[in-house]
């Protein structure tokens, strides 16, 4: 390269203006032609007037440390063309945090300094760039010995607390909210806001992931909900960071990033992948249905076995009775012949019992016959009364009394004209009083 041959002194020196026409002519004719150059977008601004301008830089390769910076401008003759063609190859918008292939113009002004214009871009250079920085994040989680982490924690049968790392404004969470909402369940349902896109997002996103796992027991899943969105903006779920801490969260992880198409990191490590949040909603209900259906089909299994088990039972309990009705008429049987055989033997007893009392009868009739008044009578012997009752000894009478005497045929009236005592301890009749005297009647009826 030829090196320019300026000379000067104190006395013959030169403006700033006629030093930066030398800068600016020397680059002009060194980059006469436009060149390609990459570099990463740090700023991006879109002029009211429609020009674009812009940041780019150079970071380090061991930190984030530019190691060359400068302007740039796309002017809004080419920037509707630019922005459409990137768009439609990239379905992203130029926005900063991306890296980008352009074709520049090296332009100095002796008042603004260095600047670059944009004259065409390379969208496949962005999208390449892209899947390089997936293909490293889905390596370095491997190597980290974390890719199947979350995949392996068991998901609770039903999931009804859910934490939900999201915008509260994004469409996408109401979109879930609201097909909660048509199911007959009822979700606890935790929001945890976070930043979705743009500077900040990837801390945001983490800090919302970490506050989830500090309070894992709260809850029985974590939904990362984010809509649809160009490739640059859903590419911050392809962040390591956001995927290593998915992948080590306690609880398992359900996605619904929006994407139609591609697949982000923090897809591949959640627990179960949804297309979108209302596909998460939808997800959340079918678990709920598949364990409702599960305790149905147990409810049923357990019915049926109270039926068949009541069957047998009844069986068991029919087959018991019948052999316990036959036990019972056979003992019926035995104890009615038994107290047949009791009734005859009680009825012979009662038999001779009852003959040997009209036996016993007959004999005291017969003592009782040979002891009658009648027959003593007739015997000879009598039956003698005084007015106090019966006279039954001599000492029951005195001189002079009543005396009836009943005898076989009829009764006499006698006076007492003496007592003689045959028994010596009887008192001796009164001196004087021999006999008996007084009259006898005969009475035609026996008393």
């Amino acid at each position: 390269m030829e090196q320019l041959n300026i000379t000067t002194t104190p006395a013959s020196s030169i403006t700033l203006y006629d030093l930066q026409r030398l800068v600016r002519s020397t680059l002009e004719s060194r980059f006469a032609d436009p060149v390609w150059i990459s570099a990463e977008i740090s700023e991006l601004k879109l002029n009211r007037s429609g020009h674009c301008y812009l940041n780019l830089v150079e970071k380090g390769s061991t930190d984030a440390t530019p190691r060359a910076e400068a302007r740039a401008v796309i002017w809004k003759s080419s920037y509707d063309r630019l922005a459409r063609l990137f768009e439609d190859a990239t379905h992203s918008v130029l926005s900063s945090g991306i890296r980008v292939l352009v074709r520049v113009i090296v332009t100095y002004h002796e008042v603004y300094g260095f600047s670059l214009q944009i004259i065409d871009i390379d969208p496949s250079y962005t999208l390449g760039d892209i899947e390089r920085r997936r293909m490293e994040t889905i390596a370095q989680l491997k190597r980290d010995g974390v890719w199947d982490m979350n995949r392996a924690v068991p998901l609770p049968h039903p999931v009804l607390r859910v934490a939900v790392v999201s915008s509260p404004t994004a469409a996408g969470y109401q979109d879930f909210l609201r097909e909660l909402q048509r199911t007959p369940y009822r979700f606890s349902i935790t929001l945890f806001e976070s930043l979705m896109q743009g500077e900040g997002a990837e801390a945001s996103v983490v800090d919302a992931l970490t506050a989830i796992a500090a309070r894992s027991d709260e809850f029985d899943a974590v939904a990362i909900l984010r809509g649809g969105g160009s490739t640059s903006d859903l590419a911050l779920f392809d962040s390591y960071h956001i995927s290593l801490c998915v992948a080590q969260m306690p609880l398992p992880v359900i996605s619904g990033i929006g994407h139609d198409k591609d697949v982000s990191v923090v897809d591949m490590v959640a627990h179960t992948m949804c297309k979108t949040p209302t596909a998460v909603a939808v997800y959340f209900a079918e678990l709920v249905d598949a364990e409702l259906l599960l305790v149905d089909g147990y409810a049923q299994q357990l019915r049926d076995t109270v039926v068949a088990r009541i069957a047998q039972e009844r069986l068991r309990v029919e087959r018991s009775q019948s052999e316990v009705t036959r036990s019972v008429v056979v003992a019926l049987n035995d104890h009615r012949y038994r107290l047949d055989r009791c009734e005859e033997g009680l009825a012979e007893a009662a038999r001779l019992k009852i003959e040997r009392i009209r036996q016993q009868l007959d004999m005291a009739a017969s003592i009782v016959e040979g002891h009658s008044v009648e027959r003593i009578l007739r015997l000879g012997f009598s039956i003698v009364r005084h007015a106090s009752g019966r006279v039954l000894r001599a000492s029951d009478t005195a001189l002079d009394d009543y005396i009836g005497i009943k005898v076989a045929d009829g009764s006499l009236t006698a006076t007492v004209q003496s007592v003689l005592a045959v028994n010596p301890a009887l008192k001796s009749a009164p001196k004087g009083k021999r006999g008996i005297k007084g009259k006898t009647t005969t009475k035609k009826s026996a008393e």
